[in-house]
């Protein structure tokens, strides 16, 4: 006899996924998730709670919405069998995006696709996934747990996380108000973050002489615990900067710094005419990038095409209020530097784009 179970799908270890997980996700909700909905088929929030507090807040609301996942980095938890903290990144590489508009997150939704249902690894996802939407702010408003025998092999998954946010129209963080002049202040990144590890992949695993339990003296842990450490979640700092200027617009770009590093993400907030210069040596690089460089052998430029290099977020700001920006963030706990200006572009300059479809170029000196 065929049956669903035999044919690779366990119903009933779904069920056992979803009573482990929902715990975990009740603990993110705040009073404008409608409770009475748990169990339906998608989840309720209410904009307006309590009764008024959007028209008080916003006059032009306009909503923002992105996904992501956390790519390769995937593999490197399911080696180690260390599954929360890609829950942590999932809510990081969504949320950290939406507030580069200036949103505040709303609410969060995860997909996770599995080769064979697994109720404690897919609650421990969960767990990490509340766990960044605590510190977020936002609740886990649904989610999808699929099963897909043949797809995906039984200890394969595959994850996908969806945000959205608010922010009133004229805070809208657009990049139009750059200018020469301004400095970027870079906000430290955690580590390698969730991005360039098909690269570490490479480098590490193909190689006999590294293995992720191995203990790297520069770094303080293992190989893999460094490779495993979360994506730092910038909403609390990054709004918290934003809220401070109720009536001047000191921030006029923010940049998440993911896949592409430097080079590929902070030309999308500047327009064609503009040059970001960035200075090497104003801020300390984490000892992980020169333990993958020396590793790969890996060229500087690559390097930052790639990595972070220890900034995870760049404000352009107005040089008026850098000092007392760089203040703000330092006692929101998260280590800031000056570590560059917008110039002018000259014709011909940039080492990263030519500025064409209307982005400008970056210079790394």
């Amino acid at each position: 006899m065929v049956t669903y179970k035999n044919s690779g799908v366990d119903i009933e270890a779904g069920d056992r996924a979803v009573e482990k997980m929902t715990r975990y996700v009740r603990s993110t909700y705040s009073p404008q998730v409608l409770t009475g909905s748990h169990g339906g088929f998608a989840g309720l929030f209410q904009l307006d709670y309590p009764k008024g507090i959007l028209r008080r807040s916003y006059r032009d609301p306009i909503l923002v919405g992105c996904t992501d996942g956390v790519g390769t980095k995937l593999d490197i938890a399911l080696r180690m069998g260390v599954v929360d903290t890609i829950g942590i990144d999932l809510v990081a590489m969504c949320v950290n995006d939406l507030i580069v508009q200036g949103a505040a997150p709303l609410f969060f939704l995860d997909y996770i696709a599995v080769g064979k249902m697994k109720p404690d690894q897919v609650a421990e996802i969960v767990k990490g996934i509340a766990a960044g939407c605590r510190e977020a702010g936002c609740p886990i408003l649904g989610g999808e747990t699929a099963e897909h025998p043949g797809l995906h092999g039984a200890g394969h998954l595959d994850l996908a996380g969806f945000a959205v946010g608010v922010v009133e129209r004229r805070r809208l963080i657009d990049g139009s108000g750059v200018r020469a002049g301004d400095n970027i202040i870079g906000l430290a990144s955690s580590g390698v973050h969730s991005n360039g590890y098909s690269l570490l992949r490479k480098i590490f695993l193909d190689k006999p002489r590294w293995s992720l339990g191995k203990r790297v003296s520069e770094l303080g842990c293992t190989l893999g615990e460094e490779l495993l450490r979360p994506t730092r979640i910038y909403v609390d700092p990054v709004m918290s900067v934003l809220g401070s200027y109720r009536r001047k617009r000191p921030v006029h770009a923010i940049c998440h710094i993911t896949g592409g590093g430097f080079i590929g993400n902070i030309p999308r907030v500047i327009r064609s005419r503009y040059v970001a210069h960035l200075e090497k040596g104003s801020w300390p690089v984490p000892p992980i990038f020169e333990v993958i460089r020396k590793a790969g052998r890996v060229k500087t430029e690559e390097m930052y095409r790639v990595f972070n290099m220890g900034i995870g977020m760049a404000l352009v700001v107005s040089p008026h209020f850098t000092d007392s920006i760089l203040r703000h963030l330092r006692k929101r706990r998260v280590p800031a530097w000056r570590i560059g200006e917008i110039r002018g572009r000259r014709r011909g300059g940039g080492r990263s784009t030519d500025g064409r479809n209307g982005k400008g170029a970056v210079q790394i000196r």
